[in-house]
This record gives C-alpha cells, structure tokens and sequence, in this order.
C-alpha cells in the first residue's frame, strides 16, 4: 500500500464502503484508487469490517493491516559491504562528506555520495532537543554579535578591507543598532556598546552574549572569565554581562537573526563607495526599512514598538562615560620590554619573566604589578615602535643607551686634552666601530681617577698605540710607582727628576737597585 494515505483516510474510505458505495464511486470522489481500494475492500471484508453491526478496530489495528512496512528494494546499496565502518564513524560525530571522502580514498568505494548520505541519515540519531520560549521585559535585555560584512574601501587607505557588523538587538523591540567594523578587537567592541547605548539613548539591564575574545577570555557554562576591559567597562554602564554556553547560539536567537536578516536585505544590490558611506546607508536602513517593518513575532514595528513600551525603561546613560581601555596580561621579555598591540614598552628590569598587567587607553599606556603601577609610555601610533625609559634598563643596558659618541665625546674633554684626542681618534676609525673601546676608556677613570687617565692617554699617544689594553697597561704602572712613592717617602724627590716615561723595576730604593 502507498503509506503516503494517512490512517484517518483509509477509516474514511472503510465508512463510505459501509454505506455500499462502490470502488468506482470512491474513486471519483478521489478517495483512493480503485485498484488501492479493491484491496482495502478485500481486507475489510475479510476482517469483518464493512458490517455495520460491528464498530471499526483502533487507528493502531488499521494501520497495521492496511499500512504494513515498506518493502526492501531487491537492489544492493554500494554502501553495504562498509556498513559497520560507517556506523563506527557516525558515532564519533564524523560528517557524510567526510565519510565519503574516506571510503573513496581509503576503500576504493566508487558509489554516490548520495548513497552515502541516505545510509547516514537512517542511522544517525535525530537531533531534536527541546528548547523553550525566552520571554523577556522591556529594557530586560540585549543580543550582541558580530556577523560577516561586504569588503569595501577603507577611508584612509583607499585600499579594499574585509568588514564585520556589530549588531545589538533589544529583546523585547527587536529595535536593533548595526554598524560596519574593520575588526574585532577589544577597543572596538567597547567602542560599538558605546555608540550603541547612545542610539538607544539608555542601557539594558544585561547583554547576552557570545563567547568571542573580545568579551569572554574562557568560555565555560558555569564559570566563565570574562575579559578584564568588558568587565569594568560593564561596570562603569552598569549592565550585567550574560554570556551564552559554548556552543549554543540559540540562546541569543533573536540577534542572529536580525543579522541574518541584516545580510539578506541590506547587503544585497547595495554599492558602497567606503566605509563610511556604508555605515550611513546601514544607519539610514536600520531607521527604515529594519525600524519600519511588521516583526514577524511581535506583529509591530520595531522602532514604534521601542519608542512606545521600551525606552523608557532603558537605564540612564552614566554623566561621565567610563574610558575606553583595554586591559591585556603579559610578561616582560628578556630586552626589558612587553609587547603590547605590535609595539614594545619598557618596565623595571627587576620584573623580567613576571606576570604584568597592562592598561592600554587611547594616549596612555600603563603598567602594573601585582595592582602597582611601574611604568606610564605614551601609546605608539605605528606597529614596531618602542617606548622606553633608561631607568627601566639593567645597569650594563642602561650604560650602553646612555653612553653615545657625543656623550664620550663630552666626558673625555673634561678629563683632558689627550683624552679627547684618543676618543676622537676612536670614534673616527674608517672601519671599525670603536664606541665600546671609546666607552671603556671613559670608565677607567671611575677606577684609576681622571688625572691618571689624563697621563696614561699622553703616554699612549707618544707611543701611538691607543688601544685599550695598552691605556690599562700604563695605568697599572701608574699605580704601582704610587703605591712604591707612599711606601718609601724619599724616594719622592728623586722621582721628580726622573723622566715622565719611567718604568717601576728602575726606581732606586734603600737596598739598592731593583
């Protein structure tokens, strides 16, 4: 039998056939066929049926009888000598395509795809969970996400840029707030709930949420985190942040749909010359066309629907809007700085390897420890920048940044005139770069004292060999023929005779020459 008929049609066929209609009759008041019907007759007839006297069985009896299962066809599916593999798959949650892919690569299968996804929807377990009606207050609630947008000019660049909508949706109103971003950075999902809560003119009580980066840093039924920049930035608008369960979108479908929508009526025919010019058509049709519509559930209009019963109800917006900041956890690198937004910024070498927090607002970056603030940097505007403070660098960096050929340069005049000379001819090498031996040479004075440097440097140029190692080598000397000065006293007076090059082992002392 054709099991399309459904059982109240064949129990009216069995009531025409009681009243002595014919076959032909029930046939052109297009009951059933008359072939279909000459078997329904014979079946009735054999169970007694068709006598009036006796009442019709239950709608499980007929069906029973007259509907009985399909029966097989006597052509073997390809599929069937992979049967069991393909239930194995199933079970592991592996999609038709997937499973075909794999039995033609793997099982020389040269069946249909077709054939394949006809055996995976007899055996796979239908998905109907049920889910319930959300009911929601005016003012209650709103639906946030992002959705894919068109690819247009950027306004500054001129040069073609993926989009994305923001779109925040009112429960209750179905008014929603759209706009076309470049991104979906942190800083620009505040700054769309700003914009957003602006064109509502107040704030809902909570927005529901997705659980992307920019609001949730892990996504959790029970205990989700939220990100450290949503959270005070809720706070200082003072709306409760609602996130959905991972993957159950469902929970917020009244956004996704009005982002559907969104793309099947505002994004098609459209031409944009950039984004700004977007973002005004996308305004003037949020007002419109999306603010006039007769909502398929409500059966009102949006915009009248949110100016009539919900904007009242909005939350005043705060007198000081909070500050856009974005807050991001970090560690300071080896080279004293942390990376923030493709720029570096220095913090106490103290810190390397610890945990930081750092604040990013859109002049100022600050950075703390354990709630201290270390560091304060103004933003940089352009990827691979740096910002950094000499304090923050390690005695030996902090030496070397501050330590130029100018500086040398300075520091070698006060100590002497062939001092200088010796740095200047360093820094002037046509090959080398000398600035550490320039460096160096400047440091001897913190150990052997700058008049010393002064005569060592003569000595050193009389014997034109200015190299490091030679400038410490009489600079030793120095020390040692003072140190035999203060050890024997009168030997003072013959040393002023002696000449300005002489070496400690020809210095005459009580026992004799040395």
């Amino acid at each position: 039998m054709n099991r399309r008929f459904e059982v109240y049609q064949y129990r009216q066929v069995l009531l025409h056939m009681r009243q002595g209609e014919t076959d032909r009759s029930i046939a052109k008041a297009r009951l059933l066929g008359r072939r279909k019907a000459s078997i329904v007759r014979a079946i009735a007839t054999q169970e007694g049926w068709l006598n009036p006297d006796n009442q019709l069985p239950e709608d499980g009896v007929l069906k029973e009888k007259l509907m009985p299962p399909e029966r097989r066809h006597s052509t073997t599916s390809s599929v069937e000598p992979f049967t069991d593999l393909i239930s194995e798959w199933v079970k592991n949650g592996i999609q038709a395509t997937t499973i075909w892919d794999a039995l033609r690569r793997d099982k020389g299968f040269t069946g249909h795809y077709s054939s394949v996804r006809r055996f995976v929807q007899k055996i796979r377990p239908p998905s109907h969970s049920p889910t319930m009606i959300l009911d929601f207050k005016s003012g209650e609630a709103a639906q946030v996400d992002f959705g894919s947008g068109p690819v247009v000019l950027d306004d500054v660049t001129g040069k073609p840029v993926k989009t994305w909508f923001f779109v925040m949706t009112l429960a209750f109103s179905r008014h929603q707030y759209a706009e076309l971003v470049k991104n979906q950075k942190i800083s620009t999902w505040l700054e769309c709930h700003r914009r957003a809560f602006e064109f509502f003119g107040g704030v809902p009580q909570k927005a529901i949420i997705d659980n992307l980066k920019s609001a949730i840093t892990r996504a959790c039924a029970f205990d989700p985190e939220v990100q450290r920049s949503y959270e005070m930035f809720a706070e200082g608008y003072d709306f409760l942040i609602s996130p959905c369960p991972p993957a159950d979108p469902e929970k917020k479908g009244r956004v996704e749909s009005g982002v559907k929508y969104l793309k099947n009526s505002f994004m098609p025919l459209r031409t944009f010359r950039n984004l700004s010019d977007a973002n005004r058509q996308l305004k003037d049709w949020v007002l419109t066309t999306a603010g006039a519509r007769i909502h398929g559930t409500t059966g009102k209009k949006p915009f009248d629907l949110f100016r009539a019963s919900e904007k009242s109800f909005l939350k005043p917006l705060p007198t000081n809007p909070p500050e856009i900041v974005e807050w991001a956890k970090t560690t300071l690198q080896r080279n004293t700085h942390v990376w923030f937004d493709y720029a570096w910024y220095s913090a106490p070498h103290g810190l390397i390897g610890q945990e930081l927090w750092v604040r990013a607002g859109p002049q100022m970056i600050q950075i703390y420890h354990n709630d201290k603030l270390v560091a304060v940097h103004p933003r940089c505007t352009d990827r691979g920048q740096h910002q950094t403070v000499t304090d923050h660098l390690s005695p030996p960096c902090k030496a070397f940044s501050e330590q130029t050929p100018s500086w040398c340069l300075e520091q070698a005049t006060r100590i002497g005139v062939c001092c200088r000379e010796i740095i200047e001819r360093l820094l002037e090498h046509p090959r080398l770069d000398c600035l550490r031996a320039a460096q160096r040479v400047i440091r001897f004075r913190d150990t052997y004292g700058g008049d010393r440097l002064e005569q060592a440097c003569e000595q050193a140029l009389a014997c034109e060999n200015i190299k490091t190692s030679t400038i410490k080598g009489i600079l030793q000397h120095l020390m040692q023929v003072e140190s035999h000065l203060v050890t024997e006293p009168g030997l003072e007076a013959a040393y002023r005779g002696l000449g300005r090059f002489i070496r400690p082992e020809c210095i005459v002392t009580k026992g004799g020459a040395q």
